[in-house]
């Protein structure tokens, strides 16, 4: 299906652009994202890229013309592929729509076509079947559902997935508990007099994660029954690539989606099976607060857990095999959550490998680092998750996988045209927010709908005290990619923050990464409270493609935390007013 190309919408402010020249021919191949013309603004001339792979079918203007942004410009395709009429009046297009035409000339086509299709439909119990039914799994189904598709899904255990039912929502109701812990701490800041004594009831805390849980995957269910979906509980997997079996029963579909999700991961250490050694699944179920915990993995699971744990009253030690943690965060993000940590009295040892673990009375040894040791109640195994590939079943061998990673393209087709695999089980970003696009965009392409997942500006958060976040490039990326000189870098303190110093929350501070010549905001990294609400803003202004200077230029409500991203824009630009001039 061809792809427009139209002219970008490159500013809030922008409503025409020049096309300086176009850098390819009609009938040239383009890669998806190689500059296709040089377009010039009020502002600045810059490449604009294709949209997709393929070849230059149209051209609908030539080089001069001043056209609206998101204007169609000409279109990207297949050879062969026919695409609309130049717009009305445009003479300048003529040449290049001949042309098109001429390479267009396709076989006659098959009237009985349409027929053929519904057949083949119609031999099929479902157009869409979904094993799985967490993040990816339950909003693909709806989406094949709005799009007219009879669906089913197949769910092993409990709707929602790990992100409802064994991560991120549990974990967050206990990361609350840890945050009211903060705010009674805090509170004879404010000339508020409580008992400091504070005690943590586990079965209270247990007992209100499950209403929670509960409340959001009945949720799910409901919704799933509001689109007609059939859902069908338990094992199920692969027996061809139109066939899932379950319980004893075949089902067919036109395609099928796998949206297995995720498990936790290990690692091969002696004691690894010791009874005292938990996975972020089991320790949300704990019902009592453990006097010692030792947390293997210093990630964002890893992370979080220590912060409620150590919030709760546990002493808490985390080794960490890498240099810092939260390695795959900017730097001086991961510096900002280590001081956090131990700021909550948590022992922090990086750059040390665990060499084994021991029972030892009621609890475990832990020896890393070839010769020192911890004792701990409990260990938490915590050093990421893996594809859970349970459901490929006779396919296994079949769907092409890399690192125990299912392979997928844009449309998160695997290499089997009809079975896609949105989510966990592709290994692209392992998040729930991820997961959702994945879905929809995978249920678009089952359905018959052109459809690509673009993952470049996916926020991601941790919810540690305080939280962090982060979107685009880090700044070590942006350096290797760029190089220093050609970045504007922009940092904004919560210390000069009206709002975070009124709500005793100066830690922390926001930074900014843009591209010098264009302004393009490349990244965003936030260590604060309410980073993770905070984020959205910058990841929204970064799809729309906003300069870092319009955005320094946006009136943001006052005194709120949210201002602390403007200012680091400024920063970036040597113009923030709230910070000693440079």
């Amino acid at each position: 299906m061809a792809v427009e190309i139209y002219m970008p919408k490159n500013g809030m402010d922008m409503v025409e652009g020049t096309i300086v020249r176009w850098l390819k021919e009609v009938g040239d191949h383009v890669d998806k994202d190689e500059p296709i013309m040089e377009i010039e603004t009020d502002k600045i001339t810059m490449e604009s890229e294709s949209p997709a792979e393929g070849y230059l079918l149209a051209k609908f203007y030539e080089d001069g013309a001043v056209v609206p942004v998101l204007t169609t410009l000409g279109y990207i395709g297949e050879k062969g592929e026919k695409v609309p009429e130049a717009p009305a009046g445009n003479t300048a297009a003529a040449p290049a729509k001949e042309e098109a035409t001429a390479k267009a000339a396709p076989a006659p086509a098959a009237e009985p076509a349409p027929a053929k299709e519904a057949a083949e439909e119609e031999a099929f119990d479902y157009h869409v079947a979904v094993i799985g039914g967490g993040p990816a799994g339950y909003i693909a189904a709806m989406e094949a559902s709005m799009h007219g598709g009879k669906v089913i899904v197949f769910e092993k255990s409990v709707l929602g997935g790990t992100c409802l039912n064994r991560g991120c929502i549990p974990a967050k109701t206990y990361l609350n508990g840890a945050k009211y812990i903060r705010h009674i701490q805090d509170a004879d800041t404010y000339g508020i007099k409580v008992d400091q004594k504070i005690t943590v009831d586990m079965e209270k805390a247990v007992a209100n994660k499950k209403k929670v849980v509960k409340t959001l995957t009945d949720g799910v269910g409901a919704l799933l029954r509001s689109h007609k979906i059939e859902v069908v509980y338990g094992e199920a997997s692969l027996a061809s690539k139109n066939e899932v079996v379950c319980g004893g029963k075949s089902y067919t579909a036109k395609s099928i989606l796998l949206c297995g999700g995720s498990k936790a991961g290990s690692i091969p250490i002696p004691g690894i099976d010791c009874k005292y050694v938990l996975t972020s699944d089991d320790i949300l179920d704990l019902t009592t607060v453990p006097k010692h915990l030792v947390v293997i993995g210093g990630g964002v699971i890893g992370c979080e857990m220590a912060t409620v744990f150590a919030s709760y009253g546990s002493e808490v030690t985390v080794i960490e095999a890498m240099q810092r943690v939260l390695p795959m965060m900017d730097a001086e993000v991961s510096a900002a959550v280590e001081k956090s940590l131990k700021d909550l009295g948590v022992k922090v040892h990086t750059s040390c490998a665990v060499n084994k673990i021991e029972e030892k009375g009621k609890g475990c040894e832990i020896t890393f680092n070839e010769s020192q040791k911890a004792e701990a109640d409990y260990a938490l195994l915590s050093i990421g998750r893996v594809s859970d590939l349970s459901g490929l079943g006779k396919l296994a061998d079949e769907i092409e996988t890399v690192r125990g990673k299912i392979v997928v393209d844009d449309h998160m087709r695997t290499s089997i045209p009809n079975i896609y695999a949105p989510g966990d089980l592709n290994g692209k970003c392992m998040l729930a927010h991820a997961a959702f696009k994945m879905g929809e965009t995978a249920a678009r392409n089952a359905m018959g709908i052109d459809s690509v997942c673009d993952l470049s500006r996916v926020p991601s958060a941790v919810f540690t005290l305080p939280e962090c976040a982060s979107v685009g490039l880090t700044e070590e990326d942006a350096v290797q990619k760029y190089g220093k000189d050609k970045l504007l870098i922009g940092k904004f303190p919560f210390a000069a923050n009206g709002r975070a110093l009124a709500c005793n929350e100066r830690a922390g501070f926001v930074k900014v990464i843009a591209d010098k010549r264009y302004k393009e905001l490349l990244g965003v990294h936030m260590v604060g409270a309410d980073a993770a609400e905070m984020i959205s803003e910058a990841s929204s202004l970064m799809a729309a493609e906003i300069p870092v200077d319009e955005i320094a230029d946006m009136i943001h409500a006052h005194p709120t935390c949210a201002e602390a991203f403007m200012e680091a824009c400024a920063d970036a630009l040597k113009e923030c007013k709230h910070l000693p001039k440079k």
